[in-house]
């Protein structure tokens, strides 16, 4: 499955967090996983893509760290 990561809301976004979300959820390395989000947090959208078998969870993780996503695919 394909996200599009829009935005974080969060008051104070937590980086390290964040990036190992997106380490964790969609199998990358982690300077690739920590340059996404900076880009994330930085306001651009960023497309990753979940495993379908994690796809349940990493959505969860997502809204724990408020943010926002839409599916691709």
């Amino acid at each position: 499955m394909k996200l599009n990561l829009l935005s974080c809301d969060a008051q104070r976004p937590d980086r390290r967090v964040i990036a190992k979300c997106i380490v964790e959820i969609s199998n990358i390395d982690g300077s690739l996983s920590n340059e996404l989000t900076d880009i994330l947090l930085e306001g651009d959208a960023v497309d990753i893509e979940v495993e379908d078998k994690n796809s349940g969870s990493a959505l969860r993780a997502l809204r724990k760290l408020s943010i926002d996503y839409e599916i691709i695919e």
